[in-house]
C-alpha cells in the first residue's frame, strides 16, 4: 500500500506538474497574445493618427486652392469690368492735345469774315467732338475758384492774391480731364498761397 501511495503520489505530482505547465503555457500564450494585440492596437492608432493628419492637410490644401480659384475669378471679373469701363482711355488720351489746340484756336478773334466763318466751322467740329467724348465718360476737371487738390491739379505757380482764399486755384493753364472716376490728365494751375 505504501508503494501504491508512493506511485499514486508520483502520478499526482507528475499530473500536477503537467497541469501547472499547461496553465503556465496558456498564461504565457495569453500574455503574448495580449501584448501582440496591444502592439497591433498601437500600430493601428498610429496609422489612424497619420491618416487623420494627411486628411487634414489635404482639406487645408483644398481650401487654399478653392480660395485661390475664387480670388482669380474675382480678379478676372474686376479686370474685365475695368477694361470695359476704360476701353476708350487710350483714344481719348490721344485726342486731348487736339482738343487743346481747338480751344486755343477758338480763342482767336478777328474782324475778317472768312476767319469768322472758319472759326464758326471749327466751333461746330469742336462741339461735336467734345459731345462724343462726354458720352464716353470724359469729364473736365473744374479748377478756377476751387480749392487745390493734388489728385486733380498740378500746381506750376504760386501767387499771393488777396481776392482769393488760401490754397485756392487762381488760374488754369491747361484743362484737366477725368474718365469716369480716373484722372487722365491733371489741370495745370496757378495756386494762391
Amino acid at each position: 500500500m505504501a508503494e501504491e501511495k508512493s506511485t499514486l503520489n508520483e502520478e499526482l505530482q507528475s499530473t500536477g506538474e503537467e497541469v501547472v505547465e499547461e496553465v503556465f503555457d496558456e498564461a504565457v500564450s495569453e500574455e503574448t497574445t495580449a501584448t501582440s494585440q496591444e502592439d497591433e492596437l498601437k500600430v493601428a492608432l498610429d496609422k489612424i493618427a497619420s491618416l487623420e493628419g494627411q486628411l487634414e492637410e489635404a482639406e487645408n490644401r483644398y481650401l487654399r486652392l478653392k480660395a485661390d480659384y475664387e480670388n482669380s475669378r474675382r480678379r478676372a471679373r474686376l479686370d474685365l469690368e475695368a477694361t470695359q469701363k476704360y476701353r476708350s482711355q487710350s483714344l481719348i488720351t490721344d485726342i486731348l492735345p487736339a482738343l487743346d489746340n481747338f480751344d486755343r484756336a477758338l480763342q482767336m478773334e478777328s474782324d475778317n469774315e472768312q476767319v469768322k466763318s472758319l472759326l464758326q466751322g471749327m466751333q461746330m467740329v469742336y462741339r461735336s467732338l467734345h459731345e462724343a467724348l462726354l458720352k464716353e465718360g470724359l469729364e473736365p476737371i473744374e479748377a478756377v475758384g476751387n480749392e487745390f487738390d493734388p489728385n486733380l491739379h498740378q500746381a506750376v505757380m504760386q501767387v499771393e492774391d488777396e481776392n482769393f482764399g488760401s490754397n485756392v486755384v487762381v488760374e488754369e493753364f491747361q484743362k484737366g480731364y477725368k474718365l469716369k472716376d480716373r484722372v487722365l490728365r491733371p489741370s495745370m494751375v496757378k495756386v494762391n498761397q
